[in-house]
């Protein structure tokens, strides 16, 4: 014999072994389903298998795991799953005797609950399910929630019990993503698609498998309310629950980004608009909204800030002007005769922004006041003939990528350059004041934002933490560029130019006494049926605050803003009072960056005691010695005084007569007299001095008593 037959021999005995393996496997399944019985402890007769599964539900299912939450940086809930039910029921379940005592009850509690029909509709719904032989009928189409989950598990059929006569009632759990702040920073959180419960945008969609987590599918027994046993409780049959996002969001920031971009969108009847509040130091975004014109008001329903590229306008100058700097092209102080009208550049008209040129100007100026002509000028001296080198450091400043954030949508950035199809003799001209280029928001305030940071470009941030039950499983460190897109010197001198356009230039009208701004407006005409239309402008205003110590940094925009007065329309009057209104509330809020107030010594000095109030509650009084370190405290309870020789005394108090509340402030001596049914009239400012009624006086219902007052409190 040779080795192949001895091959095939081999292989003819495996493949008849397989098949009888098969088989027996078949027998033993088709035994144990309808002949093999079974018998419990305490039964005196065995069953067959498929009659004692008779009236379980045994089904496979999937087990969808817990969706992980969405908080805001304090903790607050951003987006949730909240679970809700489908309620119905297996009528064959119920043994007779227990269904026909207790389907009128179930009737009355259903009509009751879902209220669309009557105690008897249900019933009688219910008994023709049960003689029909249905398995499983559905109740109502509304789903119910936790709270009337919990109440309907004390309901017959329903009710948590291991007779399985009494059983029947299902409630199948559906969760559904809850916002509590509703439409608050809806496009940055994100929402979910309906149909398979994935995130379908922002965060929801950007972290969809981390907040997913992993569910579980096999044989699962519904047990009454609903409760879901794996017939297999193996590690297969355990869902494992999503992680919870930990964002960057401030939820006071974006309550005061989207109420400040609300109030101009509606002033101006714009088309859409967007602010981006933003850490200088570590990149993380405390406020996104963004909001679009839709019937009669303005909805998230689209990420402008991260998708919405547009020409930039004159906040691009910045980069312009870091250029010059960089190459030494210019100073500060430099004079850059502009004229008093609009120069041509090979057939191109420059003109500023409300016509004509502004004469004699310095290179800082030029900046202030956004003079187009200024910046063609100083451009046309030096980078003209240097297109490359002007573009390198276009790319040396972060402008020809997106910024990276962790978060699906980024749109990224159309930067001309000389290699590119459609490069013209123009395209530099048009390029230096921002315009022949597509960017968006968030990549502009970056750019911005590294300035303020001294040169240190940091990418913007969204989600700060990934946790389970609590567990850090990811730290998002900030990511900071290794090498600075200036030189020190460059920082210095445009950090002066961006204060000086508020102190002088386009947004003299936002300044602010309790601390300084730098920033740039930018005004850019919209592109209809390919030209360029005055009147029709994206407008923004990109800075940070406070200028000497840059915290946060901010962009907002406004997107075609309407009024009859096109001259009205521009970026300083239109998106800079909105960055004003943003700055204002967060530096009323975040009281860490008020400058310290300076103590005044005193020059005499007054005992310990004399700073206490000598009249009042004494539990106050004790509160208030005890923070401010004050030795004299009245030892006695109630209302106390204190005496001329400086010992405390209670003030008698009885609710039938008149107490003597002099020496006490108005806000105690009030409900001592209301409470006893005294109108009060006062006068003056201070603590009581002198009382109408004379103490220990009978109340009477509805009597007059004045109080004079005298003095502080």
């Amino acid at each position: 014999m040779n080795i192949k037959e001895e091959f095939l021999i081999r292989s003819r005995h495996a493949f008849y072994f397989l098949v009888l393996l098969g088989a027996a496997i078949t027998a033993r399944l088709i035994y144990m389903q309808y002949f093999a019985t079974f018998k419990k402890k305490g039964e005196t007769t065995a069953k067959y298998w498929h009659d004692r599964i008779e009236g379980f539900q045994i089904r496979q299912d999937t087990l969808r795991a817990k969706r992980g939450d969405i908080y805001a940086r304090d903790g607050s809930l951003l987006a949730t799953s909240l679970p809700t039910y489908e309620v119905g029921i297996d009528p064959r379940v119920a043994k007779d005797a227990y269904f026909n005592s207790k389907v009128d009850s179930l009737g009355h509690h259903l009509s009751g609950l879902f209220r669309d029909k009557s105690a008897n509709e249900y019933t009688s719904l219910i008994r023709a399910a049960r003689q029909s032989g249905r398995k499983y009928l559905l109740l109502n189409h509304r789903r119910i929630s936790f709270v009337e989950r919990q109440k309907m598990l004390t309901w017959p059929f329903f009710r948590a019990t291991k007779k399985l006569s009494a059983r029947g009632g299902g409630l199948r759990a559906y969760y559904e993503r809850y916002h509590p702040y509703g439409q608050m920073a809806l496009r940055t959180v994100g929402d979910l698609n309906p149909k398979n419960m994935q995130g379908q945008m922002g965060l929801e969609a950007s972290f969809q498998p981390v907040l997913a987590g992993k569910n579980a599918v096999g044989l699962v027994e519904v047990l009454a309310g609903g409760v879901k046993k794996p017939v297999d409780d193996g590690p297969d049959m355990k869902p494992e629950p999503g992680l919870d996002l930990h964002t960057t969001l401030d939820v006071n920031f974006q309550d005061i980004a989207e109420t400040a971009l609300k109030n101009a969108l509606n002033k101006y009847n714009a088309d859409k608009g967007c602010v981006i509040v933003m850490d200088v130091q570590t990149g993380e975004i405390r406020a996104l909204a963004n909001l679009t014109r839709q019937g009669d008001g303005y909805v998230e329903n689209f990420n402008h800030a991260l998708a919405g590229r547009t020409d930039p306008g004159s906040t691009f100058k910045l980069a312009t002007m870091m250029a010059l700097l960089e190459e030494k092209a210019i100073t500060p102080n430099k004079m850059i005769h502009t004229g008093d009208r609009a120069v041509r550049y090979h057939g191109v008209e420059v003109a500023d922004s409300k016509g004509g040129a502004s004469g004699s100007i310095t290179a800082q100026q030029v900046f202030e006041k956004s003079s187009n002509v200024g910046i063609h000028l100083m451009m046309q001296s030096y980078f003209y003939a240097r297109p490359d080198l002007y573009c390198q450091y276009l790319r040396k400043f972060h402008l020809n990528r997106p910024t990276g954030i962790h978060m699906k949508g980024e749109a990224p950035p159309i930067m001309r350059n000389p290699d590119m199809k459609g490069w013209s003799k123009t395209s530099l001209t048009f390029m230096s004041y921002g315009y022949e280029m597509q960017l968006t928001p968030l990549q502009m305030l970056s750019f911005y934002n590294a300035v303020a940071n001294d040169g240190h470009w940091v990418r913007p941030m969204l989600v700060k933490q990934v946790k389970l039950a609590g567990e850090v499983v990811e730290e998002t460190q900030p990511y900071i560029s290794p090498n600075p897109i200036a030189k020190p010197e460059t920082i210095r001198l445009v950090k002066k130019m961006l204060e000086g356009v508020v102190t002088h230039g386009t947004a003299r009208n936002i300044q602010n006494p309790h601390y300084s701004i730098g920033g740039k407006t930018g005004t850019a005409q919209k592109i209809v049926n390919g030209l360029y239309q005055k009147g029709r402008y994206y407008t923004s205003f990109i800075g940070y605050f406070p200028a000497d110590k840059p915290k946060y940094s901010v962009l907002t925009m406004v997107d075609n803003p309407h009024g009859e007065n096109v001259n009205l329309l521009y970026a300083g009057s239109v998106s800079a009072p909105v960055f004003k209104e943003v700055a204002d509330r967060i530096y009323a809020y975040d009281i860490d960056i008020h400058a310290p107030m300076r103590v005044r010594k005193n020059v005499t000095s007054r005992p310990q005691g004399a700073m206490l109030a000598s009249a009042g509650y004494a539990d106050d009084l004790h509160t208030i010695g005890s923070e401010l370190n004050i030795d004299s405290q009245p030892a006695a309870e109630g209302w106390v005084r204190r005496s001329s020789g400086g010992s405390w005394q209670s003030i008698p108090v009885r609710k039938d007569r008149v107490p003597d509340v002099r020496g006490l402030p108005l806000r105690d001596a009030l409900p001592l007299l209301e409470n006893r049914g005294l109108h009060v009239i006062a006068q003056g400012h201070g603590k009581v001095v002198g009382q109408s009624l004379e103490p220990g006086q009978a109340v009477t219902t509805n009597r007059q008593i004045a109080l004079t007052l005298q003095g502080s409190e």
